[in-house]
This record gives structure tokens, C-alpha cells and sequence, in this order.
């Protein structure tokens, strides 16, 4: 039997996207090009993988067997090249990093420029997306490491707290002089939030005493931008996590305050599979990032910039 390593690459990313057009997107290649491989591959195996729909591909039996062992071999492979670059002084090759989007924009180039310093000879490839699509393909060998909110409570994944930020309440510019509300009195305001799947939205909902479930006649966003503009416009009012409230709150006529002892907050860290080779890589990453990240603006001490009518 004569398969090849992208013959197996190509049929995981068929398994993975359930499309041919997507799976070649993500493979770099046309469509036509990984057909053809996938048509190789059944040959080759003398059987079926795929169901060949208009639309849609959907595995035989044996293509959904073959798809989980194609997984391992690859993570194996995959493994085997991290044994060979964690024995060196620095990391060398591709880095695949996660992020969640309510982290992504604010400490990426704290991320990179730490990683640029470290290991300049890495090649990173950054995701962004939410947690539990992360924590998936962290847990299926397609991301190296990925940086969310903790916990993640996932046995199979070493957790490496860096900082624990607060959380912001932003509203009207008109509303800079009242009072900061409590959880309480958020429960009866226009609480603008991000769409569900956020790890973000659940915190908030949590600090309100808030089920996640419950019917709102109220705007769900898909970026804490649109929250701010929304609020900016007199819609309601939001929470936005510290690091954010500079970039997102500078062209929008809002005021930020912080909430009273004890403030919400949430804690940001790295996470890894427990048995990657990088691991000891990885932990030193995460030191690097604690103590730039230390010493941050934000961290600890925002204060609202000159163009955010301020409420403490």
C-alpha cells in the first residue's frame, strides 16, 4: 500500500471542513488538485471514504474509521517534528497560536514582538476564533498553544495563568455624573452583550446573576466595537475587559467607570496539550508574556484616555 503524508493531510482536512472547496482552501490547493487525491487515496485503499453530495460530503464508515486514525498518525508525525525543535535553544518553524477575539487585538503585539525576541526564527500562525473551537483543535493537534480565558477545565491541557484583568462598565457620555451601578442594578439596564459562543458574554451574564438563556429584546454583537458605538449612541450599556477600553473606546462619545469592590475581572492565560514536546518551550513563553504583560497600562491601573469622560 502506497499512501502518501498528503494524500493523509488532505483527507483530514475533508474530514475537518466537510467541503471540498473549504478543505482545499485550507490546504493551499484547488479543488480539483485534492479531489484527485481523495480519488487516489480511495484507490489506493480499494474502497469508499466519501459520499460525493451536491453540496455537501458526508464520510462512509470506513471514511469516519480511517479519518481518526489519519488524526493520530498525523499528530504523531506532527509530534515528532516538536520532539526535534524543542532540543534546541530556540524554537525554529511554525508556531500555531490560538486567541479569542476579545483578547486578539489588544495583546497580539505584546504576543509577537515577546515571540520575535525569544525565538526569532519562528514562523507564526495565529487563529482567531472562540474557546471551544480552540480547546478542539488544541485537543486534535492543529494548534500549537492557545491563549483564552481561564479555566478552561480541561484535563488533557496544562493551563498557565499570565494576568487577571477587570472589567469596565461603559455607558452615555450623559450618564458620566450618576451613579456607578451595582450587579443588581445591571440586571434592570440594557446590558448590550456579545453574541453566545463568547466566554466574555458569559462573564458578564455571571457578574449580573444572569442565565445565558434567558429571552432579551436587546443587541447581541459580534465585537466589543459594536457594543461601544451602540452605547456611544445611547442604546444602552456594556462591559468591556481593561485592556480593550483604550482602542475601543476612543471615537465613541461614552464614559467609562470602574464597579466597586469586588469588580468583575477575568483571568488570561496559555494553555497546551499536557504531552506536547514544546512544553517546557511553551512554559517559558508564558513567563516571558507575565512579566512584559506585568507592567502593562492596563493592567491594574487604566485610567479612561483624554477623549473618555471618566466616572470613578
Amino acid at each position: 500500500m502506497n499512501l502518501t503524508f498528503r494524500q493523509l493531510r488532505y483527507f483530514d482536512a475533508l474530514a475537518r471542513h466537510g467541503h471540498f472547496g473549504r478543505a482545499a482552501e485550507a490546504c493551499a490547493i484547488s479543488q480539483p488538485a485534492l479531489s484527485m487525491q481523495i480519488k487516489e487515496m480511495e484507490e489506493t485503499l480499494g474502497t469508499t471514504l466519501v459520499e460525493r453530495g451536491a453540496r455537501q460530503i458526508r464520510l462512509t464508515r470506513f471514511g469516519e474509521e480511517t479519518a481518526q486514525r489519519v488524526t493520530g498518525i498525523l499528530r504523531a508525525i506532527d509530534e515528532l517534528g516538536d520532539m526535534a525543535r524543542a532540543s534546541r535553544d530556540r524554537l525554529v518553524g511554525r508556531l500555531r497560536i490560538g486567541i479569542i477575539p476579545t483578547i486578539a487585538p489588544y495583546l497580539l503585539p505584546t504576543i509577537v514582538e515577546t515571540l520575535t525576541e525569544l525565538h526569532p526564527d519562528l514562523d507564526l500562525m495565529i487563529r482567531e476564533t472562540l474557546t471551544p473551537t480552540l480547546i478542539q483543535e488544541l485537543r486534535e493537534g492543529q494548534l500549537d498553544t492557545a491563549i483564552v480565558a481561564l479555566p478552561v477545565s480541561e484535563p488533557t491541557l496544562t493551563e498557565a495563568p499570565l494576568f487577571e484583568e477587570k472589567f469596565l462598565l461603559v455607558r452615555p457620555a450623559g450618564d458620566a455624573d450618576s451613579p456607578v451601578p451595582d450587579s443588581e442594578m445591571l440586571r434592570e439596564m440594557r446590558l448590550l452583550l456579545l453574541e453566545e459562543g463568547h466566554c466574555f458574554r458569559d462573564q458578564a451574564l455571571s457578574f449580573c446573576n444572569l442565565a445565558s438563556s434567558a429571552p432579551r429584546e436587546t443587541l447581541d454583537a459580534s465585537s466589543l466595537s459594536t457594543l461601544v458605538q451602540m452605547v456611544g449612541a445611547g442604546f444602552g450599556v456594556t462591559l468591556v475587559p481593561e485592556m480593550a477600553m483604550t482602542v475601543e473606546t476612543r471615537s465613541a462619545p461614552v464614559a467609562v467607570a470602574r464597579f466597586p469592590d469586588p469588580q468583575p475581572a477575568r483571568t488570561v492565560g496559555i494553555v497546551w496539550r499536557r504531552t506536547s514536546p514544546l512544553a517546557g518551550q511553551l512554559q517559558g513563553i508564558a513567563d516571558a508574556v507575565r512579566n512584559r504583560t506585568g507592567t502593562a497600562e492596563w493592567s491594574g491601573t487604566a485610567q479612561p484616555d483624554s477623549s473618555v469622560v471618566a466616572c470613578d
